[in-house]
């Protein structure tokens, strides 16, 4: 049973309508009613807190580039970020699973970042958009603070992670053109010394090789998808 009053304290915000915490505190494997599981919560409350964190991100810097805002929206609504947050909120005490197996399912990343979402997306249906945001900047505020203010695009990304290792800058060739001159698709390839090239697609030249670039990062893990 969901102590209501207990996770109000610890989360800061009381139900008006307790239902909708007891049902973002349930997980699938829990012996109850068909349907009132967080699933449906969890969608919305992610849609929730792209909004909010988005709307945040362009407020500290209405100036940021967009590949920048889109990097550090990706680092702040991931997984793991929503699991530390659910952690410290202590939800696996009070999430219902059912008895075999729940040890597991409160140990999960994945769940604690699906309840997190959910609690939001039932914050958000009780109190409102205020109520929501209140509650994701109070609790991800740090977490804004240290997200890099510097993110960059992935060309300068991976310019810079040559450089670190004194590699040679990275080599960027156009394979072809093709497409009519209004609506042209360029494919460019990436290369760096000891490593395999990478290719990216683009309808300009920078855009390819912006997106070369990317991949080649994703696949040594510097950059986050």
């Amino acid at each position: 049973m969901v102590q209501h009053k207990l996770v109000a304290e610890k989360i800061g915000y009381r139900f008006k309508h307790r239902e909708l915490l007891t049902r973002a505190l349930t997980h699938s494997s829990y012996r109850s009613r068909k349907g009132d599981d967080y699933e449906a919560l969890e969608f919305l409350g992610d849609r929730v807190l792209d909004l909010v964190v988005a709307e945040e991100l362009y407020n500290r810097d209405p100036n940021m580039k967009e590949g920048a805002l889109t990097q550090s929206l990706k680092a702040l609504v991931r997984t793991e970020t929503l699991a530390q947050v659910g952690r410290s909120l202590g939800l696996a005490e009070w999430l219902r699973a059912e008895k075999r197996g729940s040890g597991a399912v409160r140990a999960s990343s994945n769940v604690l970042a699906d309840a997190c979402e959910a609690l939001i997306a039932a914050i958000y249906l009780d109190g409102g958009i205020d109520s929501a945001r209140k509650f994701i900047l109070q609790n991800w505020g740090e977490l804004f603070d240290s997200v890099r203010a510097d993110v960059k695009d992935p060309k300068t990304t991976l310019q810079e992670w040559t450089s670190a290792r004194s590699l040679a800058p990275p080599l960027y060739k156009v394979v072809s053109r093709s497409g009519p001159q209004h609506q042209p698709m360029f494919i460019v390839d990436v290369e760096i010394a000891d490593h395999h090239p990478a290719r990216g697609e683009g309808k300009s030249k920078r855009q390819a090789e912006q997106e070369a670039a990317k991949r080649l990062l994703l696949r040594e893990g510097v950059w986050v998808e």
